[in-house]
């Protein structure tokens, strides 16, 4: 029988069984399709070689007037702003005491110190500065207490303890002299209360009942008791950044990253502005600063308490001003049909709003209105506030279980792995998921949690030019795509890196890549097939010198059986065909990274697929 091509359709497809998708790809990992070709994932870099503190799931980046780039991260503990090689704490400050307000208890042999500060307000886990301390006596000296410091417990409203450690971050530990109380000027600098970092049901704006603080109440939402989901957007050199369900801050360039940031309602000339919110956005060519789930004005002033279907907008070019007059363009609107806002992101000169049943297009049309306020569709909901991304030819999004996206009406995107996501994902932790893309590549895609897992291992990807789905494993928990820098920005386990750089996993070799095809078979499966061997096809990508990657041939004599591996080859750049000996009435072919095979330290192996050969001979019924 003459040599047979094994081209196979683009994208892979679980939406049926791997033997009715003869002539598609069925399983992969870390290889995206380019041109109607798979091909192997891009690789990732650290950007920096420290660590920040807890988990990231916010990246901003922006330009200073002078040229300065900014990004900014938020964590579920912290917020940074990197500029350079280094991150910079510029997390809001909640409240300082007044001198003599804390002190301090240590015990003999223990690095466990009392802290006595009335009606703190801080939970487990929150960063508190001390200064002006003095000595307790004995190990413990006034260098050790006036440092930064993480509430190891909550004892009871009045009292936490931390763990005494040196300049160097060593446990210091107390000895029989220490027995002062720190004195009487010593001041505590409290941070804005650290958030969760796994979402729990009922504590805060998900779905069903709201947890602490619900609109109308005179108890405002905790935003420590919720999964910490930051929002940010650049308001010209300043950053405006929103903890979901909590305070709205703003960072001013001119002061420096060395400086916090600050409340916006408390800073001079503030106007009304929302003391708290869902989500903060930008409006694109008209200068307005959006509050998604604000609080609302009553009797002159913010309530405090976020109304979860309010939309309020500040002045044209004043972030600082919120009252509604006929002199100005600040206003609110309350969206009619959900229960609660869910996320927002930013279209071609629209905002979009999703709230829990509903999608609205915010519009800028000017005064009188400054803004028209149109419902789009119902029933295409937001599985979570950061589920959506634009990309060059609309906005996508994923629903509790479906795809979509907007282009100036609502289209259910076509998805060939639909089931396999969403029959494979933990939607209890459904806030987790962010959308992010590729836009040179024209893909946009998911990161979510599998069905086991409560934190971040899968993403599916979607080349919207080429309709082409992929999927894989990767742990990403916040993205940004090239604008600022020329490569997307990613974070995970406190790393800041560079993605889509080279074809390596931080100096290692990229591992289990691979892409399988289908079920073939020969005469619809009547006859047994011989494979005797496979002529190759494809190119390396990068470090084409002494690069090789596996053909992995595998067949089975019924649909109902598994396959069985019958030969696995190593193949360079060089060779020209590979004998093998394969048996059955179907069969697949598997091609996989062989990154631990090369001879230049395992790393730089990309590739693309062409179109592999392979002998068949028709061996025979039975």
């Amino acid at each position: 029988m003459a040599l047979q091509k094994a081209v196979f359709r683009p994208g892979i497809n679980r939406e049926g069984t791997d033997y009715d998708n003869e002539g598609g790809w069925f399983d992969g990992n870390l290889v995206r399709f380019r041109k109607g070709r798979p091909e192997k994932f891009g690789g990732w870099t650290k950007i920096i070689s420290n660590t920040f503190l807890g988990t990231c799931r916010a990246l901003h980046a922006w330009i200073a007037l002078e040229g300065t780039k900014y990004l900014g991260l938020g964590t579920n503990l912290k917020y940074y702003i990197q500029e350079g090689s280094g991150y910079n704490d510029i997390t809001p400050i909640r409240s300082t005491t007044a001198a003599g307000d804390v002190t301090f208890a240590a015990v003999d042999g223990d690095a466990t110190i009392t802290v006595t500060d009335t009606a703190n307000g801080a939970v487990q886990n929150d960063f508190v500065t001390f200064s002006g301390a003095v000595s307790l006596g004995g190990n413990i000296t006034d260098t050790v207490l006036n440092q930064e410091y993480q509430i190891a417990t909550i004892i009871d409203a009045d009292n936490y303890t931390i763990e005494a450690k040196d300049t160097s971050g060593n446990t210091v530990t107390a000895n029989s002299s220490d027995t002062g109380d720190g004195g009487a000027s010593v001041v505590g600098e409290y941070q804005i209360n650290t958030g969760l970092d796994v979402y729990v049901s009922s504590t805060g704006y998900g779905v069903g009942i709201w947890g602490a603080g619900a609109w109308g109440s005179s108890t405002p939402l905790s935003a420590s008791n919720q999964l910490r989901l930051w929002t940010h957007d650049n308001y010209g050199e300043n950053l405006i950044m929103n903890v979901r369900g909590g305070g709205i801050y703003e960072w001013i360039e001119n002061n420096g990253v060395t400086t916090r940031a600050v409340e916006l309602s408390q800073r001079s000339g503030a106007n009304l502005v929302p003391t708290v919110g869902l989500q903060v956005i930008t409006s694109e060519t008209d200068r307005h600063l959006i509050v998604l789930g604000a609080d609302p004005i009553s009797g002159g002033v913010r309530t405090g308490s976020i109304d979860p279907m309010l939309v309020a907008f500040s002045d044209q070019e004043n972030e600082l001003d919120f009252e509604p007059l006929i002199t100005n363009t600040a206003g609110s609107v309350r969206l009619s049909s959900g229960s609660q806002i869910v996320g927002g992101c930013k279209a071609r000169q629209e905002t979009l709003i999703w709230t829990d049943t509903s999608l609205y297009s915010m519009q800028f049309v000017g005064p009188p209105y400054t803004f028209a306020v149109n419902l789009i569709n119902e029933g295409a909901g937001l599985v979570g506030p950061k589920a959506c991304a634009t990309a060059p030819n609309g906005t996508f999004w994923m629903s509790n279980n479906n795809f979509y996206v907007y282009n100036g009406s609502v289209q259910t995107v076509r998805c060939q792995v639909q089931n396999y996501v969403f029959s494979n994902i933990n939607l209890d932790q459904a806030y987790k998921i962010h959308a992010f893309t590729i836009n040179d590549k024209t893909e946009v895609g998911w990161f979510y949690c599998s069905a086991n897992s409560d934190n971040i291992d899968r993403y599916v990807l979607y080349n919207y030019t080429e309709d082409a789905w992929s999927y894989g494993q990767l742990t990403r928990t916040a993205w940004l795509d090239t604008g600022v820098e020329p490569y997307p920005r990613a974070v995970t386990n406190g790393y800041l890196y560079q993605q889509e750089y080279g074809f390596d996993a931080d100096g290692s070799p990229m591992t289990n890549v691979y892409i399988q095809s289908s079920d073939f078979d020969i005469g619809d499966g009547e006859s047994f097939q011989f494979i005797r061997r496979l002529i190759p096809d494809f190119k390396f990508l990068q470090n084409e010198n002494d690069c090789s990657i596996n053909i992995v041939l595998q067949t089975r004599d019924f649909p109902g059986n598994s396959l069985s591996i019958d030969s696995t080859s190593s193949i360079k750049s060089n060779t020209g065909q590979v004998n093998v000996r394969g048996r059955g009435r179907q069969a697949a072919l598997r091609f996989e990274s062989d990154d631990d095979a090369t001879d230049d330290g395992n790393l730089g192996i990309g590739w693309r697929l062409g179109a592999t050969r392979i002998d068949i001979r028709q061996d025979g019924r039975r």
